[in-house]
């Protein structure tokens, strides 16, 4: 049975769906004041007709090294302002400690598990018949990764991992406030030409973030300050631009998108992109994207030295400085950078300059 404080916000979450049916959770959680993960939490005991929810066991290491057992499945991974959903096999899984890689040609995910709070295996029923998922949250009851069984999902093994990951004696949720966001230091603190130094001299963009904390420097403060020769600023509709010309002539891409536990990457060519009611959608059969244009405060083309050439990006952020999605021509390590690529970027360039 819920608690009163439960049965209170069931009623209004219910209410809330009647008035706006096609709301997303993420957005109903914002409406109503309280997590996304409290409102999957109302579901566990469920019995009947409606949503049910069961809390996982927190053994993430043996829940995704199982999954490839499953098949295809559909992974989602979003942020404030863009939804990332890939469709394959989870391939190649490798954990150590808090980290963790899939690296399987169509799902490819870097795994942050020391964020992985609460887990739930929910079932919502639809006209169609039943939408399957595992859904995973951090401490603050906020998404980090999400499951989807789909018609090429072996039901009976997604079904036998949930039975044998469930939690034995679940208790309640408990869900901590979000931390609060650490500003950046003032401009005339940081070591700017430091800063260029160690950037010029970099052989891996894997080095990126330790040089942004070596220089105790935000993100994109660094692409601001290091100068033209390494970051551009463009206006945020260069974001959509790099889509469109990818996707005109067939450059294949890497787009990452993270939460605060996970990033998911898409790697190879977009075809069909679709606006819809402030959306901007790719919408390809094992690929689909939705970013909220209205988020994009700050787009940045980006220049990182490696051993294998330059390696150009493109990357956006929100109005707090928080990573939306960071955009790159494919490429494999040892690969240098697809010169199609490197053409969309300066085309871009020129016409954000003219």
């Amino acid at each position: 049975m819920l608690s009163s404080a439960n049965a209170d916000l069931a009623a209004r979450w219910s209410r809330l769906r009647g008035e706006q049916p096609a709301l997303r959770i993420r957005d109903a959680a914002t409406t109503l004041g309280v997590s996304e993960a409290e409102l999957v939490a109302l579901s566990v005991g469920n019995k009947g007709a409606g949503t049910t929810a069961t809390p996982l066991a927190a053994d993430w290491r043996s829940i995704l090294s199982e999954m490839p057992k499953v098949g295809r499945v559909m992974c989602l991974t979003r942020n404030e302002h863009c939804v990332h959903e890939r469709h394959g096999r989870f391939e190649d899984v490798q954990v150590a400690g808090p980290h963790g890689l899939v690296l399987g040609p169509d799902i490819d995910l870097r795994l942050f598990l020391g964020s992985w709070k609460h887990g739930f295996a929910v079932r919502e029923p639809l006209k169609q018949g039943e939408r399957l998922s595992l859904q995973f949250f951090d401490g603050s009851g906020e998404a980090v990764h999400k499951i989807y069984a789909t018609d090429e999902t072996d039901r009976t093994a997604f079904d036998t991992l949930i039975a044998r990951h469930r939690a034995e004696a679940p208790g309640a949720l408990a869900v901590a406030p979000r931390a609060a966001e650490t500003a950046d230091r003032p401009d005339s603190e940081i070591d700017v030409e430091g800063l260029r130094q160690a950037w010029r001299a970099m052989k891996d963009t894997h080095e990126f973030f330790g040089m942004l904390g070596k220089f105790k420097v935000g993100r994109v403060q660094a692409l601001r300050l290091v100068g033209e020769e390494f970051a551009r600023e463009l206006p945020p509709r260069a974001l959509r631009s790099a889509m469109e010309a990818a996707s005109a002539d067939g450059t294949p891409i890497m787009i990452f998108v993270g939460s605060g536990g996970c990033i998911q990457i898409h790697s190879g060519p977009i075809n069909r992109l679709v606006e819809v009611h402030g959306w901007f959608n790719v919408l390809d059969p094992a690929f689909n994207l939705h970013l909220r244009e209205a988020g994009v405060a700050r787009v940045f083309s980006v220049r990182k030295p490696t051993d294998d050439g330059v390696v150009t990006s493109i990357e956006a952020f929100c109005n707090r400085g928080r990573t939306i999605l960071l955009m790159f021509g494919a490429r494999k390590p040892g690969q240098p950078e697809l010169e199609p690529w490197r053409s969309i970027v300066a085309r871009i360039e020129r016409q954000a300059a003219s």
